[in-house]
C-alpha cells in the first residue's frame, strides 16, 4: 500500500542541498549507460563513474545518460560535481516523494516526473519518481530502480528513425515524457476494468469485500491524481517556450502532451466522482438492507406481542380462572391466536408494510 506521506527524518536539521535519498533501497548498485546519437550514429554502452568526465561533449551528439539507482549517494555526488547539477537540484532528485517540478538554471533545466507501473496480480499500481536533467545537447535520467518502459524510445533510435535521430535532446525528453504519460492512460484502463467489476459485484450482493475495494480504489486514484496533477503545469511550462533548451519545433509536440494530461487528469476527476456514487450507494444498500431485516423483526415481534399477552395471562397458576375448566379452551385459544396472528399479517400486507 502506498505511503501518503515518506519518512524525511534523515533530512532533519540538515542545511538545504544536503543529499539524502528519501525512499525506499530498491536497487543495490548504481548502473550508469549511455545512448549516444547523431543521424549518422548511435551507440550504446555502460559507463564506469570516471567515464562521465572524459565524454566529449562538444561533439555534436545527443547523450542520453541513465541513472539507475539512487541509493549510492556518493555516485550521485560525483554526478552532481561532473555535470555542475545545482544542490537543490540534486536534492530534489533524491527526495523521491517530490511533487512533479519544473526548475530552469542557466545551463540546465531539472525536470521530474511520476511514473506508474501497474501490478495485476494484485490490482495495484507503484509510483515511482524519475528525474531528468536537461541541457544543450544531453539528457540525464535518475531513477530508483531499472525501468523498461523507455524501450520502445531506444528501439527507435536504433532503427535510425529520421525524427528521432535528426532532432536534438529536448525532443528526446519530449519521446521519453510521452512514454511516461502513454502509461497513466494504461493505468487509467486497468483501474476503469476494476472498478466496473466492483460496480456488477455491487449490484449482485453488498459485502464487506465490496467496500475494501472500492476505498482500496479511492486510495488509488487518489495517489495517481497527487502524481499526475503537478505534471500539467511542467508541461505547460515546457510548451510556453520558458528556456531557450526548448526548440520552437518541439514545443507543439509538448502542447499536445499537454493535452494528453488533462485528459488523464479529466478522467481521474470522472473515476473520483464513481468511486464517491458507488460509496453512496453501497452505503444506502447496506441501509435499505438492514432496514428490511428490521421491518421483518418488528413484524414478528408486533405479531407475537398480542399472542405473548393472551399465553401470559393463561399461564398464571389461578385456580379460580372459569375458563381453565371448558373442556374446548385448549383448541378455541390455539384458535384465537392463529386468528389474532393471520390478522394481522393481512392487515400488514394489505398495508405493503410487508
Amino acid at each position: 500500500m502506498h505511503k501518503i506521506i515518506k519518512s524525511r527524518s534523515k533530512n532533519r536539521g540538515l542545511p538545504p542541498g544536503s543529499l539524502v535519498y528519501i525512499g525506499d533501497k530498491k536497487r543495490d548498485k548504481t548502473l550508469i549507460s549511455l545512448i549516444e546519437y547523431d543521424e549518422e550514429f548511435f551507440e550504446q554502452r555502460e559507463l564506469k563513474l570516471d567515464d562521465l568526465s572524459e565524454l566529449d561533449y562538444n561533439r555534436k551528439t545527443v547523450k542520453w545518460i541513465n541513472v539507475e539507482g539512487l541509493y549510492q549517494i556518493d555516485i550521485l555526488s560525483r554526478i552532481g560535481e561532473v555535470f555542475d547539477i545545482h544542490p537543490l537540484a540534486m536534492e530534489d532528485i533524491l527526495n523521491t516523494d517530490h511533487r512533479p517540478k519544473i526548475e530552469y538554471y542557466d545551463k540546465y533545466m531539472y525536470i521530474s516526473a511520476k511514473m506508474l507501473f501497474y501490478n495485476s496480480k494484485d490490482n495495484e499500481f507503484n509510483i515511482e519518481q524519475i528525474s531528468f536533467i536537461l541541457g544543450s545537447n544531453y539528457i540525464i535520467s535518475f531513477s530508483e530502480r531499472d525501468i523498461d518502459v523507455f524501450e520502445p524510445v531506444i528501439k527507435r533510435l536504433q532503427q535510425g528513425m529520421i525524427r528521432e535521430r535528426k532532432l536534438s535532446a529536448d525532443y528526446l525528453l519530449y519521446c521519453l515524457l510521452d512514454i511516461i504519460v502513454d502509461d497513466y492512460f494504461n493505468v487509467l484502463e486497468c483501474i476503469s476494468e476494476t472498478i466496473e467489476a466492483a460496480e456488477d459485484d455491487m449490484i449482485n450482493h453488498t459485502s464487506d469485500k465490496t467496500l475494501i475495494t472500492i476505498n482500496k480504489l479511492k486510495r488509488q486514484v487518489l495517489f495517481m491524481h497527487k502524481g499526475v496533477w503537478p505534471l500539467r503545469d511542467v508541461l505547460s511550462s515546457l510548451g510556453r517556450g520558458d528556456s531557450h533548451l526548448i526548440k520552437e519545433a518541439t514545443e507543439i509536440y509538448i502542447r499536445d502532451l499537454y493535452e494528453h494530461v488533462v485528459q488523464v487528469m479529466d478522467t481521474t476527476e470522472t473515476l473520483r466522482d464513481i468511486l464517491s456514487g458507488m460509496m453512496d450507494v453501497y452505503l444506502s444498500s447496506t441501509s435499505n438492507r438492514m432496514n428490511e431485516i428490521m421491518k421483518v423483526l418488528t413484524i414478528i415481534s408486533t405479531v407475537f406481542m398480542p399472542l405473548s399477552f393472551i399465553v401470559g395471562v393463561y399461564g398464571m397458576n389461578i385456580p379460580n380462572m372459569p375458563e381453565l375448566s371448558w373442556r374446548w379452551m385448549y383448541p378455541a385459544l390455539w384458535l384465537v391466536m392463529l386468528s389474532i396472528a393471520g390478522t394481522m399479517l393481512y392487515y400488514f400486507k394489505k398495508k405493503k408494510w410487508w
